[in-house]
């Protein structure tokens, strides 16, 4: 097992020196940066100018230079500044990042929360009404592009009823667990875990069905043993092995992906920040912000790993 986990400890950092490469390369696609200092309808800079910025910003150095001058300074903490403002991308990202991490913690509990439990009440009551209505909700998630469910959400509980703001994350001077800021979080929380609900409310069914179909759960039911004892502790806790591995990805894709959630709801998250930087073409924050998202999703999938051979000691890995 320990040589299992460290082979994807390595795997994970190979796989963040490759996202580097990619990511600072795709950067140098978007476009000269020189030309954010360039007005519209002027005469452009003077060929002054234009050295001075390329080496203030480091754009006279070869292109695998850049790199390894970039990967350095990230290595130490420093993600440079933006490119107009020359505002530290440290500041800007360590302030964008709890919000999205709220987002992405209640859009998980949302997930879990519903998810779970309404798989194992469509697999304990196969065939019935629960079970059909579950399956439905499980469909629709999975079906429904997160856009078009967050503007459905917009126009029912914003536009008609009224019960809910559009967008923001609510006034500063309010505490986060007021409900003046809470029900900023609702809509953009249950928008973000409505697809991952469904998937693992398919996954735990799924698990539990093929738990309840197995000998050991026949022969307690055959010993007497009670309903609620064969559910819980025999057949869900067997279970819910594969959901529980599932979610820590689910948590990471939340906070990874909830860039069109927080761009639909103005919320200020790093998503958000990251699009900014893309239409700004401010290649630092760029750079830095999809870095770290790539680097949380990698180190939660090797999170995911560990819980699962820990929670499955049955498992043995050569």
């Amino acid at each position: 097992m320990g040589r299992y986990l460290i082979r994807r400890f390595m795997f994970a950092i190979i796989t963040l020196l490759l996202a580097s490469m990619i990511v600072f390369g795709l950067s140098r696609l978007a476009g000269d940066p020189l030309l954010i200092y360039a007005k519209p309808g002027g005469y452009g800079m003077s060929p002054q100018r234009v050295a001075d910025l390329s080496k203030k910003l480091g754009l006279d150095k070869p292109l695998v230079v850049q790199y390894f001058m970039w990967l350095g300074r990230v290595l130490t903490g420093d993600l440079g500044k933006t490119i107009v403002a020359e505002t530290p991308v440290s500041r800007l990202v360590g302030q964008r990042m709890i919000p999205t991490l709220q987002l992405g913690v209640a859009g998980a509990i949302f997930a879990i929360g519903v998810g779970l439990p309404l798989g194992v009440i469509s697999a304990v009551k196969r065939g019935s009404g629960w079970d059909y209505v579950a399956r439905v909700l499980a469909l629709v998630g999975q079906a429904a592009p997160q856009f078009w469910i967050a503007m459905m959400a917009i126009l029912l509980f914003a536009v008609t009823l009224g019960w809910l703001p559009v967008g923001t994350a609510g006034p500063d001077d309010v505490s986060f667990f007021n409900w003046a800021r809470l029900k900023y979080l609702i809509m953009p929380a249950v928008t973000l875990g409505w697809g991952p609900a469904a998937a693992i409310l398919r996954l735990t069914r799924s698990s539990m069905l093929d738990v309840l179909d197995s000998e050991y759960v026949k022969l307690a039911r055959a010993k007497g043993v009670s309903s609620r004892s064969v559910i819980w502790k025999h057949a869900f806790r067997n279970a819910v092995l594969q959901p529980l591995t599932v979610a820590a990805l689910t948590l990471a894709g939340f906070i990874t992906g909830a860039v069109v959630i927080e761009r639909i709801f103005a919320w200020p998250g790093i998503g958000k920040l990251t699009l900014d930087a893309v239409w700004n073409n401010d290649f630092p924050t760029l750079t830095s912000t999809v870095l770290i998202l790539t680097a949380i999703y990698v180190g939660m999938n090797f999170l995911a790993d560990m819980a699962y051979v820990y929670l499955n000691p049955t498992i043995r890995y050569k």
